[in-house]
């Protein structure tokens, strides 16, 4: 009986280092490394395009192993350790490229404030030294800077005990600076109607559509990056709600797409924006700025009100929900947050002084009668 050959999925090319999946036409680049093969999807079905794509991905493996080749040695420096470090971090799907963007700023932060650390030998460097940057770096950093670049500095040197360079951490005993609950100061309802009123009438060229994007993200509670990429097929005005996409490429900021309801005044917004620009496609975004913090903090000077940033205006979305009655897992599903409301509560536990008088005078230790006979006066304090 002849036996069926199993096709073949790679197709090779006059290029050494590049193949073709032959289903989807796509180019992939294949390399080696300590005896294991390499690959990298090119993302692209055109072969001049691949051509040089593949140039790029050869020029980073090389320094790759140049730079692992390094950390096997006994003199591996703490800045070599913070390359591979780096690229390790590239290669983690799971992070986004704003996080990853955050620490190599704060990666950049560590070196500025420790000069000589990077041509450190890491096998010299003692918790002692450790202990006197960290001191100095403390004085003129936040807690959540300073507990972020010590994190850095553990990641770094946790990459040379992992390449056998050093047995333990010497940056592992150092403390984290308490961070303490930032106070909210949001506006009051009438405060806010004032503000965007205030912003739509600046007579600047975006003063209206900063005051729209402002609206939008106190009425939705979204993020300025998630605000910023709402379309017109994202509102589902039949069902009263909206699909948060985030970022095109790396969608919201826990990678999924949520749900979010209209309020009275997120749907009264979005109908008179799609009135008055009814010609435009699916795709095409709903704000027209991708920020307006200077155009409020102009209208907030002027109100004589706070400065509030754009995150706040997420915090005003909750808040108002709260006060309104909305239960905080509710409100927290409506946020994008994954704890079923821990961190809500914890940022909305204490709301504004106005809401919580008003809560204030429904409480009473009266007792309660149900029928007239039933009254009891309360009894007076005594001396």
């Amino acid at each position: 009986m002849k036996q069926c050959k199993t096709p073949q999925t790679w197709e090779k090319t006059r290029l050494s280092n590049l193949v073709r999946h032959k289903r989807s036409g796509g180019y992939y680049a294949r390399a080696y490394a300590n005896g294991k093969e390499v690959w990298r999807s090119l993302k692209t079905k055109h072969f001049s395009v691949a051509e040089a794509r593949l140039a790029e991905f050869l020029r980073g493996h090389r320094e790759t192993r140049k730079v692992q080749a390094d950390a096997s040695s006994a003199k591996l420096t703490f800045g070599t350790a913070a390359e591979l470090y780096v690229q390790r971090l590239a290669e983690n799907v799971k992070i986004k490229r704003r996080t990853r963007d955050y620490y190599a700023e704060v990666l950049a932060a560590l070196k500025k404030s420790w000069p000589a650390l990077s041509e450190m030998e890491v096998r010299k460097l003692t918790q002692v030294q450790c202990r006197d940057w960290a001191a100095r770096f403390a004085k003129g950093s936040s807690p959540t800077r300073f507990n972020n670049t010590v994190a850095i500095l553990r990641h770094v040197l946790d990459v040379a005990i992992e390449c056998g360079v050093i047995y333990s951490n010497p940056a592992a005993a150092l403390k984290r600076k308490p961070i303490r609950q930032k106070a909210l100061t949001l506006p009051s309802r009438a405060q806010f109607a004032a503000f965007i009123r205030t912003m739509e009438t600046a007579q600047s060229r975006d003063s209206r559509n900063c005051a729209d994007l402002a609206q939008g993200m106190a009425f939705t509670g979204c993020r300025v990056g998630e605000a910023r990429q709402i379309e017109w097929r994202d509102l589902e005005f039949e069902t009263g709600m909206i699909a948060v996409r985030g970022d095109p490429q790396e969608a919201t900021k826990n990678s999924e797409v949520r749900r979010v309801p209209m309020i009275a005044e997120a749907r009264a917004l979005f109908e008179r924006l799609r009135e008055s620009r009814a010609d435009e496609p699916s795709d095409a975004k709903v704000f027209l700025v991708r920020e307006c913090q200077k155009s409020m903090d102009r209208a907030a000077a002027r109100v004589g009100m706070a400065r509030i940033t754009h995150h706040d205006l997420r915090h005003l979305f909750a808040t108002i929900c709260i006060e309104s009655g909305v239960d905080v897992p509710t409100v927290s599903r409506w946020l994008g947050h994954k704890d079923g409301g821990a961190l809500a509560m914890k940022t909305y536990g204490h709301l504004r002084q106005e809401h919580s008088v008003a809560q204030a005078l429904k409480v009473s230790f009266a007792p309660v009668a149900t029928k007239q006979a039933d009254v009891i006066p309360f009894p007076a304090a005594t001396a």
